[in-house]
């Protein structure tokens, strides 16, 4: 295997500009490896039925810092390896070693724009037949530059779908499965050929579960409202930090199920996660949200999450780690690896 020194930020990828995906290093089978290098076999269990878990983990470059800033990556490796726990995949790495090694592959692409990291535990056993137990596992790590996944500015249009969220009694909802996302990926393609941008996902009892993959808030009369973890929703990291910055913005907040009637006639909605980041609603099943623009509260927690992400709220700087050491600029506060 190469294995590749770390490259300063000048060698990375500019911002918007045309990247070879396989020249980009990862980390496989323990080594930092050109991505071209990172191959598995078609028989691979994992491959052939989706037994693998996986994480998605932003970072945002701030070119006033000089600074490339990973969102919660320790908070993202302890969900991997849960998730990774109930699919009967134990024995990882420490969450100390995992973090670096999520930090490291950044550094070694030297982004100087916003990337996107995919560390993932699959079976790694060349095996047919369907099960959990007596397979072995391996895991990856590779980052790409991302933009946006979801519009974060004019807002997004949804529509309810006829597909419902897995719920964990079939499969864990807490739990980044691979296999699961086939659920989503039916909500958002029934949602965008009837001509909306998202969907919008009822459990089996018909309360708002989530987006395709994305979690949801409304706003009511000066209120947040978020369907609480029993509603078959992934425990998103993105949604814990909506939750810390509405206390910090003293918005007041309720967990609780909520009705699809209910997101008809709310003042204000939005959805969030990794990629989705905070995307505004504006309309659903065809009915405007509120005004039908963003509104003033999930304008402030946009605007508050943006600039935490970026390093520039020294006070959430727990939630940063800085790629690049010794860069001018750094995110203050120790390092979260």
């Amino acid at each position: 295997m190469v294995t590749q020194q770390p490259v300063a930020p000048a060698a990375g990828p500019s911002a918007g500009a045309a990247f070879d995906l396989d020249r980009l290093v990862c980390f496989f089978e323990g080594d930092y490896v050109p991505l071209a290098e990172a191959r598995v076999s078609i028989m691979t269990h994992g491959f052939l039925y989706g037994t693998a878990v996986f994480e998605g983990i932003r970072a945002y470059w701030n070119a006033d810092h000089g600074q490339l800033y990973a969102l919660r990556v320790r908070e993202h490796v302890e969900r991997m390896r849960d998730s990774a726990r109930i699919m009967l995949m134990t024995g990882l790495p420490a969450v100390d070693e995992l973090c670096g090694q999520v930090v490291e592959v950044l550094r070694r692409n030297g982004f100087r724009e916003d990337a996107y990291v995919r560390p993932s535990v699959y079976k790694s056993t060349r095996a047919i037949g369907v099960r959990l137990h007596a397979l072995e596992h391996a895991y990856y790590i590779l980052s790409i530059p991302f933009g946006d996944y979801v519009d974060t500015a004019v807002g997004v249009r949804i529509g309810t779908v006829s597909w419902r969220r897995t719920g964990d009694v079939s499969i864990p909802s807490r739990a980044k499965i691979v296999g699961s996302y086939v659920n989503p990926a039916f909500s958002k393609t029934e949602a965008m050929l009837n001509g909306f941008d998202e969907a919008l996902v009822l459990t089996h009892d018909g309360h708002v579960s989530e987006g395709s993959a994305e979690n949801i808030f409304i706003v009511r009369g000066g209120r947040l409202l978020t369907p609480p973890v029993s509603d078959d929703i992934l425990e998103g990291i993105t949604r814990a930090g909506i939750i810390e910055i509405a206390a910090d913005l003293g918005i007041p907040l309720v967990e609780r199920s909520i009705d699809r009637s209910e997101i008809y006639i709310a003042d204000e909605a939005f959805f969030c996660g990794t990629g989705a980041q905070i995307s505004p609603i504006i309309e659903v099943d065809h009915r405007p949200i509120g005004s039908g623009a963003v509104g003033p509260i999930t304008a402030r927690i946009k605007d508050r999450y943006f600039d935490i992400v970026r390093g520039n709220v020294p006070a959430f700087a727990r939630w940063l780690t800085p790629v690049y050491p010794g860069r001018q600029g750094s995110a203050p506060g120790p390092a979260r690896v």
